[in-house]
């Protein structure tokens, strides 16, 4: 009887092991299958080899796509959405020349006060709006905002090719927006292999349980009943020294544990969501309208602290923006009532850590997400990292230090690749030291 059971159990264990092997040559075909489906698209020219990049102008696109995020992005799309002021698409074209551009940019104010008709014009379609002033630019910095405004709003090339014959050229290949034949054939075969590996496992279960099934001398099967069962079990289970002693301290060291754990959190905040007295959403303001972290944050570059920007940078836009929403209200009120808003801080290191933003973010080149998670994406600002003494030397000793084109660190460099081959990391510049971080 044992016998029969456990050939049984093998014959169903290589038919398991048989649709194990069917189910993932069929996940294979059907990876290939859209694998193959997308170069062919790709091929035809839907793809991104397909797509040609659009002509920067005459400044260097990327060094303007930097200039324009800092300066320029809190007030002006690159397409044609009004944010505060018109949207820059096309911008070389509608103004008078190049020139008065630089002047526009440099300093509107100046150049309204001339009476430029185009200028007066500008200025009182946007509600006489006084655009800020950036006299530090240079021609080339300008030339390169300009490029990347005509990179980013240019619209994507399709590729076409025209025949030898000199003919229309043919269209190019497009993907289907329902699931081809074989993929719906490709599901439902996976659909009937999965119900058979199910039944195949409920045959394995069915067997296993006639095979520890007791058997009386006559050839029949005895079961008790199920709470006569539970109680034997549970009587022999506390009646065994060796088990309860082993649960007994299994309760011991779980309870160990969850208190020493408990006593390592206490002051860790991760996790922690304030409420605001105002609703500020960086979803909307960094990720929406991608505004650069440096333009309300000033002293991210240049000080210890990143700094709360006061109400007048607020005003910049919500002077004309949005007036009339409760939450900005808030924001009037306190103007008027020369108070401050009385923000909640969110990440809050203890007085014995010292932490410097600009040595971080300036020098070390760190993200803004890199401690405080993907703030682009939080409706309610929370501490995403633990910020503890551990997160930081963990971050010191994996975190490469960027000595390209800097003199400072040449003698540092060649002093470490005399002692080891791996690039240069915080830990071995004083990163790891108690002093740097401890008054």
């Amino acid at each position: 009887m044992v016998f029969n059971s456990t050939n049984r159990f093998v014959k169903m264990s290589r038919l398991s092991r048989f649709c194990g092997v069917l189910t993932l040559s069929m996940a294979l075909l059907v990876n290939s299958g859209q694998t193959n489906a997308q170069d062919s698209v790709a091929a035809a020219g839907g793809g991104p080899a397909a797509a040609t990049p659009a002509a920067g102008g005459g400044g260097d696109a990327e060094k303007g796509k930097t200039l324009f995020n800092n300066n320029c992005a809190q007030c002006h799309a690159v397409g044609d959405e009004v944010i505060v002021g018109p949207g820059l698409k096309g911008i070389q074209q509608r103004a008078p020349s190049k020139d008065w551009l630089y002047k526009w940019i440099r300093n509107s104010s100046a150049l309204i006060a001339t009476g430029d008709p185009y200028a007066v014009q500008v200025f009182n379609k946007f509600n006489k709006v006084q655009m800020s002033n950036f006299p530090n630019l240079t021609d080339a910095d300008i030339d390169g905002i300009l490029a990347y405004i005509d990179q980013a709003s240019a619209p994507a090339q399709q590729a076409t090719t025209a025949p030898a014959g000199g003919g229309t050229a043919a269209p190019a290949a497009t993907a289907t927006s329902g699931p081809s034949e074989l993929f719906t054939f490709v599901l439902v075969a996976l659909l009937i292999v999965m119900l058979l590996v199910l039944g195949v496992l409920l045959a394995i279960v069915t067997i296993l349980s006639k095979a520890v099934t007791p058997v009386t001398p006559e050839g029949t099967t005895t079961q008790a009943p199920l709470a006569q069962r539970l109680k034997e079990g549970l009587s022999s289970a506390f009646n065994n020294s060796t088990l309860r002693s082993i649960v007994i301290w299994l309760f011991i060291l779980v309870a160990t544990k969850e208190t020493i754990d408990g006593a390592f959190s206490i002051g860790i905040q991760q996790g922690y969501a304030p409420k605001q007295p105002i609703a500020y959403s960086h979803k909307l303001h960094a990720g929406q309208y991608k505004i650069d972290c440096n333009y309300c944050h000033t002293g991210v570059n240049k000080g210890k602290s990143a700094h709360i920007p006061a109400a007048n940078v607020c005003m910049n836009c919500h002077g004309v923006i949005k007036k009339e929403s409760p939450e900005i209200q808030k924001i009037y009120a306190a103007i008027e009532q020369n108070r401050p808003i009385e923000w909640v801080r969110v990440h809050n290191l203890p007085d014995l850590a010292y932490f410097n933003h600009a040595q971080h973010v300036n020098v070390g080149n760190v993200q803004c997400q890199t401690c405080h998670g993907e703030i682009e994406k939080m409706e309610v600002v929370q501490q995403r990292s633990s910020l503890t003494m551990g997160w930081c030397i963990d971050c010191h000793r994996k975190t490469e230090v960027n000595t390209k084109d800097n003199a400072y660190y040449d003698k540092l460099v060649a002093l470490h690749r005399k002692e080891s081959k791996e690039p240069l990391k915080v830990a071995n510049i004083g990163g790891l030291e108690c002093s740097k971080c401890h008054y």
